[in-house]
C-alpha cells in the first residue's frame, strides 16, 4: 500500500491521510454540484472530483482539512488524478503535518543561516541597516511562508527559499558584470518579496489577505522600508534609499504585473529577471513532474497558459 501521493502510479487503489489543499465547488452536466479539489500531502499534489456533493459536504471538505482518502488513482490526458471511492474528516492523532505540507529544500536553519551570510556582503551602511531591521520585523514568518499562494514555491519556507535562490543567481550575475552593484542588488532581492507575510495569511490555506488584496507585497513592504528609515534616524527620500525603494517597486518589471513604476536601474531590471527565471523553472518543473515523458503538462496559468513538454530523451 502506497504511504504517500508520490508512491502513486496508474492503477492503484490507496488508503491515505491526505490534506485539501484547494477546493472549488461546480455544477456539473446533471446540474448537480461538485467538488473539485486538489489533494496534497508532504510529496505531491492529485486533483480529484467529489461527485454529488450535499450541502453538508460543502461545509466539511473545505480547504486545510485533512482527510482520510480512500480512491484509485487514473490516468486522464497524460496526467495522473484520483478517483474518489471515500472520504471523512481525518481524526488529528492519525496524522502528523510533516506528513502532509511540502517544505523547501533545505531546513528552515539552513535557510536562516545562508541568508544571514548574504548580509555581510551588502556593505553600502543604509542598504545594511534596512534590511536587516525589516528582517528582524518578518524574523519567523519570513522563513516559514510559501512564495505565493499557488503558482511558485508555494510551500513552506518557500519566500526564503525563492530569496536565496535569486541571490545565489545575483552572486554568479556579479561575478560576470563587474558593473553590477551587489550591495544593491542583493538588498534588493532580500527585501523584494519581504512584503508577502502580510500579503498572505500563512502557511495553510495561504489565502490574501486584507492587506494583501488591497495593497499588495509591493506597496506594503515599501512602506515598512519608509518605517524603518524613521526607526532607524535615516532619510527615506535620499539617494540611497529611494535606489533601494525603486528595486522593490520596480521588481514585477511591467505596469500590468503591478509594478508601479519599470526598471529604471541596471540592478532593478537584474532583479526583475532573476525573479522571473527562478519562478518560471520552478512553475515549469512542477508542472513537468506531474506527467510522464513524452507528454505535454497542463497550460501553466503564470506562464501566459503555456504547455510544456517533458521529452523522452535522455542524455
Amino acid at each position: 500500500m502506497s504511504k504517500n501521493l508520490a508512491d502513486l502510479q496508474a492503477g492503484m487503489d490507496f488508503e491515505l491521510p491526505v490534506l485539501i489543499k484547494q477546493v472549488d465547488v461546480r455544477i456539473a452536466r446533471n446540474q448537480k454540484q461538485f467538488l473539485a479539489i486538489i489533494f496534497a500531502d508532504a510529496t505531491a499534489e492529485l486533483p480529484g472530483k467529489f461527485w454529488d456533493a450535499t450541502a453538508q459536504d460543502v461545509l466539511n471538505f473545505t480547504a486545510g482539512k485533512v482527510v482520510d482518502l480512500t480512491g484509485k488513482c487514473e490516468l486522464y490526458k497524460g496526467s495522473l488524478q484520483i478517483k474518489i471511492v471515500a472520504m471523512k474528516i481525518a481524526a488529528a492523532e492519525t496524522y502528523s503535518w510533516s506528513q502532509l505540507i511540502k517544505h523547501a529544500p533545505l531546513q528552515k536553519q539552513q535557510l536562516q543561516d545562508q541568508i544571514n551570510e548574504l548580509l555581510f556582503q551588502i556593505t553600502q551602511p543604509e542598504w545594511n541597516r534596512i534590511v536587516r531591521f525589516l528582517l528582524k520585523q518578518h524574523q519567523e514568518s519570513f522563513f516559514e511562508y510559501p512564495a505565493a499562494k499557488s503558482n511558485h514555491h508555494d510551500y513552506a519556507g518557500g519566500l526564503a527559499y525563492h530569496t536565496l535562490s535569486i541571490a545565489r543567481l545575483a552572486l554568479d550575475v556579479c561575478q560576470h558584470y563587474a558593473q553590477i552593484n551587489q550591495s544593491l542588488l542583493l538588498a534588493g532581492v532580500i527585501l523584494h518579496d519581504l512584503g508577502k507575510t502580510s500579503e498572505l495569511s500563512g502557511v495553510l490555506n495561504t489565502q490574501y489577505t486584507l492587506a494583501g488584496n488591497l495593497l499588495g507585497h509591493i506597496v506594503i513592504i515599501d512602506g515598512e522600508i519608509v518605517t524603518a528609515c524613521k526607526q532607524l534616524h535615516l532619510d527615506a527620500n535620499s539617494e540611497e534609499v529611494l535606489l533601494l525603494r525603486h528595486m522593490i517597486i520596480a521588481h514585477h518589471g511591467l505596469y500590468e504585473y503591478g509594478s508601479p513604476k519599470r526598471p529604471q536601474l541596471l540592478e532593478a531590471e537584474v532583479l526583475h529577471s532573476l525573479d522571473e527565471l527562478d519562478a518560471a523553472i520552478n512553475m515549469i518543473t512542477k508542472a513537468q513532474q506531474k506527467v510522464a515523458p513524452g507528454q505535454f503538462t497542463d497550460r501553466i496559468f503564470g506562464m501566459d497558459n503555456r504547455r510544456f513538454y517533458v521529452p523522452n530523451f535522455k542524455d
